[in-house]
């Protein structure tokens, strides 16, 4: 690149500063290099034909400049440097209120990685903002070409696919702007990407240290208001582009010269400058009637495609990648920008107060859009005449400026005063004990922190610090401390808005559906709606919208405060906190998804069921929100043949309690709502019949399986047993699933047992007998908890065993010694509460039938598992032993009818002898008479019983004949 062209504008400032090098570095070096390049650049910048307008954003000093040279110059073409893809969204700024920021939003991305999704870029606009006065005049100015010369939203993320974060740090976002804890304002902008015009920082850290120690302020926003703000308040044009020029040249040439970032700015400056000579070529402009605002840091550039006589060809623009980009206007605020951009909090408010002081002050008119909210009527302008003022002749500035000793403004003592009075009233509504004598300690301590950083006029930091150290002391009683306080009271945290007719036809959908409800849904803070759907059936599709938001916005968007939506049900009436207005920005972005609420909701449901990480759980929900929000069968039904195909992939029982829940409650809509179900959940239930078989013996033995979710895949097996064996699902699996598991945690083997008992193989007194032998056992009483838990799980597939839950319960505590169960105790409850919350409830309830329900009762109640347990067929036997003929006689005499038996049973033994010892069979013959009169009938003897006074001979007799089978039947009679 050549170096500039002598000129003798700037003789005198580089014959000063190359003195000043070497009397203070000894000789030439780097220094000498540093300065006098400096000089080059803004030489280089000012003799430019194009004439270049550096800024930084939202100073109002440049706002001040910039509506002040655009009067004096009127520009026929105006290159503003923003992505060129946004041009078509600036004539929407007139129906918004500011500040907003203009955003291109990529949900689905071509190109990029896809862990990048989605994509945003925003650039935020505000009144008091060079950029805003440019685009207010060429927009409202007729015959002014307005061009956006910046690179496009797609190359922002092209330059930079290391991350993400490296590419937020290249458009001008320190890392102090992550770290910092971000309000619901300062979230309006999301994690998206900002993009502004003048980033004027130093990029230097060591510098930056530098200038706060040595100029007494706290952060960067203090210097720049107290250095650059206040002194080019009310300079010239010539003074103002200089030192903007020296401000840009300084920091670029002290920026580290490496990484991809100095990268990313050359390949910036050098996109811009091939689009403007681009333009220049294309439509024959002269370039004295252009002005190109760019940030200050690019005006100082060295590449070699600087200038309109600059290089051509040498820079090739890459194509856009396949990715669809959507454009649309965002609300933000103060809060927002700062955190977006690193700026001290506070300093966007105090800029905009700043900037309507320097209007009053200047008189200057400032450019507003025709029709914006907030902006005064305006007479039509008339056409540009041909041939406008063109750039005067540079002459040097700076030597004059910087020669020139700082502004001693007088102290404002009524300004001060009422800031020192407003700010007392204000910390006194917030709970402060704040009096007269604090507001007389602010005004004091303001003007001496003035003092000592050397500034005769206090500043609003400074009157800030005076207030914080006169008011706070030690403690905060409100939500807002002092700092705040005095943030809102300078300006506060201005929020922007985005008209009706900015926005997407999505948004603008939801505010006409929701239109019978009266309210004003733009304005922002919550506000109660009151629907009674009985008497008024038409807000029915006013409920119906606001349930679709509330599935798809942030919670606080819309909250139900009275209503539910389920499975089946309908609210007849409802209530509802909304905040639209507050969110517009996600409301907004729905937009960019679709034209309406069901597109967009339907589009999420496939992409939450066909993603890559979708879950049985996740279809089964998929399905359950298409029921209840779309109410389309057709998509449930597509939704329920994809859950089939999630389920049989599935290796793990990670969401075995959640399909549990969702699925009985997808069983119990359609068998409801449905003459028959749908044919794909009764493949669903056969499928996970056969699934949870197959998986349940090792799930038992994983140490990574849940005891609650072994639970719910039995309390799915059993629950949909009974519709399972009907579709033609084989028991015997689950029984030999069963039979196969043998697990070795606690909680899983009292979940054994109770599977065990529901399939019939262990009885309840078995079961009963385990727990007393736990018990018993001094080395198993520490994991007993842990049992405990695992019965408690097993109410979910078995919740007739809650009777013996609370018996194994009461016996512990009626057991254990107080050495024991003390320390025990905690263990127990925190196992209860963790792993079986919704479950404690069965539990308490059988506890409560069980228990006696008042305190004196308890010192003579007997537990029912201590009682004596009664026969329940002792009162028949003993009448039809009384009555009934004994059944010996009966065999005796029908010996036909006990040689069936006995071939029946397998005996094989022949008849005895009457002389024979009595058998043991006799007397439990005798005693069963019933029983042997169901034998004979079963087996067609005709025959009765003989005499009741031969009831003992007959029965010895009949034993003596046939010992084989008396002694077979009393096992099986005994069980009666």
């Amino acid at each position: 690149m050549s170096g500039p062209q002598e000129s003798g504008v700037f003789t005198a400032l580089r014959t000063q500063l190359q003195g000043a090098a070497s009397e203070f570095a000894g000789g030439p070096d780097a220094l000498e290099g540093i300065l006098l390049g400096m000089v080059d650049d803004v030489d280089r910048a000012v003799r430019e034909p194009l004439e270049i307008f550096p800024v930084c954003h939202h100073s109002p000093a440049s706002a001040l400049a910039m509506a002040r040279r655009l009067r004096e110059k009127q520009p026929k073409v105006v290159y503003l440097e923003l992505c060129e893809d946004m041009a078509p969204l600036l004539t929407e700024l007139r129906n918004c209120r500011l500040p907003v920021a203009v955003q291109a939003f990529a949900g689905e991305i071509d190109g990029f990685p896809q862990e990048w999704a989605p994509l945003s870029v925003v650039a935020p606009i505000t009144e008091a903002s060079a950029e805003y006065q440019a685009i207010a005049y060429a927009l409202d100015t007729p015959g002014v070409e307005l061009v956006l010369v910046d690179r496009s939203s797609d190359h922002v993320f092209q330059w930079d696919r290391a991350n993400t974060s490296e590419a937020a740090e290249t458009d001008g976002s320190p890392a102090e702007a992550e770290e910092a804890p971000k309000s619901e304002e300062a979230a309006l902008h999301g994690e998206a990407v900002g993009v502004e015009i003048g980033d004027l920082r130093p990029r230097f850290a060591e510098l930056e240290e530098h200038l706060l120690r040595h100029g007494k302020v706290r952060h960067w926003s203090e210097w720049w208001h107290q250095y650059v703000e206040v002194p080019l308040g009310d300079s010239d044009h010539d003074t103002y582009r200089q030192v903007m020029f020296l401000i840009g040249s300084l920091f670029r040439r002290l920026a580290p010269g490496d990484g991809s970032r100095v990268r990313v700015d050359e390949d910036r400056e050098r996109y811009m400058w091939t689009r403007m000579r681009e333009h220049l070529e294309a439509t024959g402009t002269d370039p004295e009637d252009c002005l190109y605002v760019c940030g200050a840091f690019h005006a100082a550039s060295r590449v070699e495609e600087f200038g309109v006589h600059g290089r051509s060809g040498a820079f090739t623009i890459s194509p856009r990648t396949a990715t669809t980009w959507q454009y649309g206007l965002i609300p933000s605020s103060h809060a927002a920008i700062e955190a977006q951009f690193g700026l001290a909090a506070g300093s966007v408010s105090i800029a905009a107060t700043t900037w309507q002081k320097s209007l009053t002050r200047t008189r200057v008119r400032p450019y507003r859009l025709e029709g914006q909210a907030g902006a005064r009527k305006s007479r039509a302008k008339k056409a540009l005449p041909a041939g406008s003022a063109a750039q005067a002749p540079a002459t040097d500035r700076l030597t004059g400026f910087l020669h020139q000793p700082p502004v001693l403004d007088s102290v404002d003592e009524a300004e001060l005063l009422g800031w020192s009075v407003d700010i007392v009233r204000a910390a006194r509504r917030n709970g402060y004990l704040a009096s007269t004598a604090d507001a007389i300690a602010v005004f004091e301590t303001s003007i001496l922190l003035a003092g000592m950083r050397d500034r005769a006029k206090p500043t609003p930091y400074d009157f800030q610090d005076a207030a914080v150290t006169c008011i706070e002391k030690d403690s905060v009683p409100g939500r807002r401390d002092v700092r705040r306080l005095v943030e809102i009271m300078m300006g506060g945290d201005r929020i922007g808005q985005v008209g009706y007719e900015a926005l997407p036809p999505l948004a603008r959908d939801v505010y006409d559906r929701l239109e019978p409800l009266g309210m004003k849904l733009q304005q922002r803070g919550v506000q109660r709606a009151l629907l009674d759907i009985a008497g008024r059936p038409e807000l029915e599709a006013c409920s119906d919208v606001l349930w679709m938001l509330r599935r798809l916005m942030p919670a606080a968007a819309a909250r139900p405060i009275m209503g539910e939506r389920r499975l089946g049900e309908r609210s007849i009436q409802e209530s509802w906190d909304l905040a639209l207005g507050t969110h517009q920005r996600a409301l907004i972005e729905l937009g960019y998804e679709g034209v309406s609420l069901e597109q967009v909701l339907e589009q999420r449901l496939r992409r939450e069921a066909y993603g890559p990480r979708a879950t049985t759980a996740g279809v089964l929900a998929a399905i359950e929100d298409t029921l209840l929000y779309l109410r389309s069968g057709r998509l449930a039904d597509e939704l329920g043949t994809h859950a089939l195909k999630v389920l049989a992939a599935e290796r793990s029982v990670d969401g075995a309690p959640e399909v549990l829940r969702r699925a009985r409650a997808l069983l119990a809509y359609y068998r409801t709502s449905r003459p028959e179900l749908p044919a794909w959940i009764e493949s669903f239930v056969k499928t996970g019949y056969a699934h949870y078989c197959t998986l349940l013996p090792t799930a038992f033995r994983d140490e990574d399986a849940t005891v609650g979710q072994v639970a719910a895949m039995l309390g799915f097996l059993f629950s949909m047993e009974s519709l399972a064996l009907s579709l033609g699902c084989d028991r015997t699996q689950l029984e030999l699933a069963v039979a196969q598991s043998h697990p070795d945690d606690p909680s899983k083997t009292a979940l054994l047992w109770a599977a065990q008992v529901q399939l019939g193989t262990l009885s309840r007194a078995e079961l009963r007998s385990r727990c007393a032998e736990l018990l018993d056992n001094p080395l198993v009483v520490p994991s007993y908890p842990r049992y405990l838990n695992g019965f408690v799980h097993a109410l979910e597939p078995v919740p007739g065993l809650a009777d013996v839950v609370v018996e194994a319960v009461s016996n512990a505590f009626g057991r254990l010694p107080d050495a024991v169960l003390l320390p025990w105790l905690p263990l127990l409850i925190t196992t209860l509460r963790k792993g079986a919350a919704d479950l404690a409830p069965l539990l308490i309830r059988e506890a409560g039938r069980i228990f006696p329900g008042r305190l004196p009762a308890l010192d003579a109640w007997i537990p029912p598992w201590r009682m004596p347990q009664e026969d329940p067929f002792a009162a028949s036997r003993a009448q039809r032993t009384a009555t009934a003929p004994v059944g010996a006689a009966l065999l005796a005499a029908r010996p036909a009818t006990c040689d069936a038996v006995a071939e029946l049973l397998g005996c094989e033994d022949g008849w005895q002898q009457h002389d024979a010892p009595a058998r043991p069979g006799a007397p439990l013959l005798s005693a069963h008479p019933a029983t042997c009169d169901a034998v004979a009938e079963l087996l067609g003897c005709d025959g009765g019983w003989a005499a009741a006074g031969d009831t003992a001979v007959a029965g010895a007799a009949l034993t003596l004949r046939h010992p084989a089978t008396a002694e077979a039947l009393e096992p099986l009679l005994a069980d009666r």
